[in-house]
């Protein structure tokens, strides 16, 4: 390969990585070439897979700031997974395939930034789809904005059965204080005729007086 065709080569692969959402490295060896047609079929527009030279990668990885990352695991023949679309697509995509294929190996790679193990990609490729999850997240959102549009209809009603219940509680007490100030009125002319007895005594008094002043007289 010519120094400009590497110079571009490295550059192409530079600005994969720096704009893809991940990267995933696997090992093809003894894939034909049907195969690894069919392995990109699969993929859909989740992916691209591009066989790639190891010498190339490692100069277009330490520029992308990866190198750190997916260095290791540069050896034997390689290929790439660059993802563009839905990672979980892209990860189910190539462990379906290395399940029914076991000569692609999956070896690793680097999602936004940080490195992932081929346990981890296996992870990924359990998950639902994004497709799925935005749905029942959706779902999910409409669920409880019915639930609390149901919440606040109920208010008014709520607060006219407290109004009521707190009206018949005045009423109530108001009742049960009447009887109180009813038993309390024949109490008035007990009193009164309790504050006359007096005034009856003290005017028979001169009375009963009056016969002793005519003895003293006489």
């Amino acid at each position: 390969m010519a120094r400009e065709d590497k110079v571009s080569a490295v550059a192409e692969l530079t600005e994969r990585f720096q704009s893809s959402e991940g990267a995933v490295l696997t090992e093809y060896r003894g894939l034909t070439v049907s195969q690894l047609a069919e392995l990109r079929g699969s993929l859909g527009g989740s992916a691209t897979f591009t066989v790639v030279k190891n010498t190339l990668t490692k100069i277009a990885a330490t520029d992308a700031g990866v190198a750190n990352e997916i260095g290791a695991l540069l050896s034997g023949p390689s290929a790439i997974a660059f993802v563009q679309g839905d990672v979980v697509e892209a990860a189910k995509g190539l462990r379906d395939f290395s399940r029914s294929n076991p000569l692609l190996v999956i070896k690793g790679g680097v999602l936004d930034g940080k490195a992932i193990s081929p346990a981890e990609i296996e992870q990924l490729a359990d998950l639902e789809p994004r497709e799925v999850l935005l749905a029942r997240l959706a779902g999910d959102m409409k669920a409880s904005m019915a639930k609390a549009a149901a919440v606040f209809n109920a208010l008014p009603v709520q607060l006219v059965q407290l109004a009521e219940a707190l009206r018949a509680k005045r009423e109530a007490e108001g009742g049960a204080g009447a009887p109180a100030a009813d038993g309390a009125a024949p109490d008035g002319p007990e009193d009164s005729a309790a504050a006359e007895t007096p005034d009856a005594t003290a005017g028979d008094a001169p009375a009963a007086e009056a016969p002793a002043a005519e003895a003293a007289s006489e």
